[in-house]
């Protein structure tokens, strides 16, 4: 009997040292000179400050912010249609939209993949896509981890985790306490469906409508595959902008990623005792893939709220005298956003008016 190796259980050490070596220019293109040269180190190294008088951030007390998230079953949708350079993108957004909501500056990212055999140019186009999400975020892809698993995975199959480190200083951390009766609600519009609720939109498209990913659907003027795999919208650049432009004034007082649970529960979750939060069910325009959705699979329009975003993908609570300056704030950075409710006294919730 000949003697057994790791690639007869399914692990091929020379296509996985493939795959490691296409990996670091990716890593490289989105780290800034805080990222510490480590070669062939256990850890990434990142340093919180700058020694540099140009760059130095001075803080005073500084607070760590973290967060992890995945993809969810968007990567089945992902894997029908053989595209895999945006799912990355997706799980770079979810976690560092979640730093933002605390009014974090991210400062670095990491991934977990874990697929079933080796593939290089598939672990490739996946974190190209991580790789991407980092640029556009302004956040450096400091390292990461591939397991090769084929008991757990079929060949073809992978799933994402990823973490994300910010900062923000305590005095400035935005945790909701000083939202307050008066406030004005901000949506600011989603990307799509971002990366919630798809087991609902894969049983929806897939077998209440009978379509194929390649299809093309006319009320959408798009494929499923387009429609479906359009990546998370990322806000940083946005949200950071606001933040230090009014450095000096409490002008947002929450911030919500509208993510599983959908407007309501995301929202209900930053409100502090003795406010509720009223959102005006027609004070923006929904994007067609939510109409096409709940329509193809006569989805009851309360468990549309429930499950998706609806087309907001990001909820700042703002002074009232502020909220149309930071809406043409958001509008100069290509952010599309609408006044879509606003708070009041009353018991802690968030309900339609």
């Amino acid at each position: 009997m000949p003697k057994l190796t790791y690639k007869d259980a399914g692990v091929d050490l020379e296509l996985y040292r493939d795959s490691m070596a296409r990996l670091p220019q990716l890593l490289r293109r989105t780290q800034s000179p805080r990222v510490m040269p480590l070669e062939g180190g256990f850890a990434g190294l990142f340093r919180l400050d700058f020694e540099s008088p140009l760059f130095a951030r001075k803080y005073h007390e500084p607070v760590l912010v973290s967060c992890t998230d995945g993809v969810g079953t968007k990567l089945k949708v992902a894997i029908q249609a053989g595209r895999h350079s945006t799912v990355g993108i997706d799980l770079v957004a979810m976690s560092i939209n979640d730093a933002l909501c605390c009014g974090a500056e991210p400062l670095f990212f990491l991934d977990y993949v874990a697929m079933g055999k080796d593939d290089p140019p598939l672990l490739e186009q996946i974190v190209s896509g991580i790789s991407a999400g980092c640029l556009e975020g302004d956040c450096s892809l400091l390292g990461g981890e591939t397991a090769i698993m084929p008991d757990l995975y079929q060949p073809g199959d992978y799933d994402l985790a990823g973490f994300c480190v910010g900062v923000v200083e305590r005095k400035r951390v935005i945790d909701g306490r000083a939202i307050s009766d008066g406030d004005i609600l901000l949506g600011v519009a989603s990307s799509g469906l971002h990366s919630n609720g798809y087991s609902l939109a894969r049983k929806i498209v897939f077998e209440a409508g009978g379509h194929q990913v390649d299809d093309f659907i006319d009320e959408l003027g798009e494929t499923v595959a387009d429609a479906l795999l359009r990546p998370t919208r990322i806000y940083v650049r946005a949200v950071r902008s606001i933040l230090n432009y009014y450095r000096v004034k409490n002008v947002v007082h929450g911030i919500a990623h509208i993510t599983g649970g959908g407007l309501h529960e995301n929202f209900a979750r930053i409100l502090p005792e003795g406010t509720r939060a009223i959102f005006q069910r027609e004070s923006w325009p929904r994007a067609a893939v939510f109409r096409w959705l709940e329509r193809l699979g006569d989805v009851d329009p309360a468990e549309m709220d429930r499950v998706f975003n609806q087309g907001i993908g990001l909820v700042l609570a703002v002074s009232s005298y502020y909220a149309e300056s930071v809406q043409h704030q958001l509008a100069d950075l290509g952010y599309e956003s609408w006044p879509i409710g606003q708070i009041e006294k009353g018991e802690r919730e968030a309900v339609w008016g």
